[in-house]
């Protein structure tokens, strides 16, 4: 039996450093034993999903010098390998568990739904659907389908016993089936959800070894009993152990840099991040060498070397071995190549030149006016961000808005940008001039550079979040009682100006 694994990230948002971890054990796994690595691209949140996300992944997982053997970008014999481009699969399979008599329509409203959950959560109940829809004769259930009643499609499971997972690295796993939701299946708009999705996908992929997330844990029972309806052998299950901060919680945007694309911007050597997230995924033995390519990684690589406790993402250690494949992995010629590439590429340098050309009476200004576009994390100070008209109070609020909604924005361009840091200015019910200089002075280190949406834009979502990030932490980073209130006034405010 030929090994086969996959990576199957969502285009929703930046690519994630936990997205690289898990490509590469899949990637590692697949290679150490002759086989093969498939990437595909979950896309059924239609409202969240974009083709920029998804080229910002593709690009930034082959940045980092990962490959695969199928995919979206290359094909293959089993694809479509985007999941929006396989919707009559899934209803073919959705028709078959249904007559089957394994899944069943339910007609109940976000309403009624609501209703339960709060009436389930008041008697301290698992939160689980109680199965209302599943007892409707085929009558009434035909009847609300012919007066167009919105329906989604969801799985039976049963009410008692055990359901035992097998994890190759964690051994067995049991769940109640009592405490197992019946999973939505297919969605009213007649797109599946994960679970289907991920189900059929593994196997028409001929997936043999499913590795993901610890996150999955909860949802193995439902696939479990997916395979179970289908007829089909599941494949194995490797449960990886999430990254996590230093201080053990999960690792997060809000306390440190999850972007693979900021790793980048702030010059980090792909190979040394490799090796890293490789580290952090299958610990090395007593006297082998840390410092690794892919080839090696994939060679050493052995299930049972992965932790089963959570990886600390430790940024010195990453540091550590940057700076060793810097000096001993490149000679003169190539640490030249890597530091114009990073700095000086021709498309980067021209809307560099172009934003500080009208700002300048001498050429040897450039250094000090756009040094920050070459900078990492920026050191300021909270007397340099308390040098215009906002207070501590308002600029923190200020930072922290701008946050939330420039995390939210679909598109990274000028035009969102000025966008929402307006859209900041109108919720504090300020003058626009007096928001932009903090923010001017904690992205570009002074309260006067270049224009400064187009410095953002040039910045890039990841290292503009992490300079706002940490001027907020200068300040004061909001209490959970600040976020709340604060998400409140930005809500109030955009419904005023709707």
């Amino acid at each position: 039996m030929k090994v086969r694994t996959r990576v199957a990230p969502s285009p929703t948002g930046d690519p994630h450093v936990g997205t690289a971890y898990v490509a590469l054990v899949n990637y590692c796994f697949a290679k150490h034993h002759g086989g093969e690595f498939l990437l595909r691209i979950e896309d059924t949140d239609q409202a969240r999903s974009t083709p920029e996300s998804e080229r910002a992944i593709l690009d930034s997982l082959h940045w980092l010098g990962l490959s695969w053997d199928e995919g979206p970008d290359i094909g293959g014999p089993h694809g479509p390998y985007r999941q929006s481009e396989r919707s009559e699969i899934y209803k073919k399979h959705v028709r078959q568990l249904l007559d089957q008599g394994d899944a069943f329509k339910c007609f109940c409203t976000p309403a009624r739904l609501e209703e339960m959950r709060v009436a389930q959560r008041a008697a301290a109940q698992p939160s689980r659907y109680d199965g209302l829809c599943l007892t409707y004769p085929p009558e009434e259930t035909a009847r609300r389908e012919a007066a167009g009643e919105p329906y989604v499609v969801r799985m039976k499971v049963p009410d008692s016993g055990v359901c035992v997972v097998e994890d190759v690295r964690r051994g067995k796993i049991e769940f109640e089936w009592r405490a197992v939701d019946m999973q939505v299946l297919m969605k009213s708009d007649g797109l599946p959800t994960y679970h289907l999705a991920n189900v059929v996908d593994d196997h028409l992929m001929e997936i043999t070894h499913v590795m993901r997330g610890e996150e999955w844990v909860s949802s193995a029972p439902k696939h479990v009993l997916l395979y179970r309806y289908f007829g089909w052998e599941m494949p194995k299950l490797i449960h990886l152990p999430l990254l996590r901060n230093p201080d053990k919680s999960k690792l997060s945007k809000r306390k440190n840099p999850t972007g693979i694309l900021f790793y980048q911007a702030m010059g980090y050597l792909p190979e040394a991040l490799l090796n890293f997230l490789g580290l952090l995924s299958n610990s090395v033995v007593e006297g082998q060498d840390e410092m690794m390519s892919l080839e090696q990684m994939a060679q050493r690589f052995s299930v049972e070397h992965i932790p089963l406790g959570g990886p600390v993402f430790d940024v010195a250690k990453l540091d550590w071995l940057n700076g060793r494949f810097i000096r001993e992995g490149l000679d003169h010629d190539a640490f030249v190549g890597r530091v114009r590439s990073w700095a000086f590429a021709p498309a980067r340098l021209s809307r560099i030149a172009g934003l500080a050309q009208s700002r300048i009476e001498r050429l040897s200004d450039l250094g000090l006016l756009t040094a920050f576009f070459f900078a990492g994390r920026l050191p300021v100070t909270a007397e340099q961000l308390r040098g215009g008209k906002l207070d501590d109070l308002a600029m923190r609020q200020a930072f922290a808005l701008a946050q939330w909604e420039l995390d939210a924005l679909r598109e990274w361009n000028v035009v969102g940008i000025e966008r929402v840091l307006k859209g900041v200015a109108d919720a504090l019910e300020r003058k626009f001039r007096d928001v932009a200089r903090p923010f001017y002075v904690a992205i570009t280190g002074s309260p006067t550079s270049v224009p400064l949406f187009d410095a953002m834009e040039l910045l890039g979502r990841d290292m503009v979040r992490e300079r706002l990030r940490t001027a907020l932490d200068v300040l004061g980073a909001p209490s959970k009682k600040e976020q709340d209130e604060w998400k409140k006034l930005a809500a109030a405010s955009a419904e005023e100006s709707e």
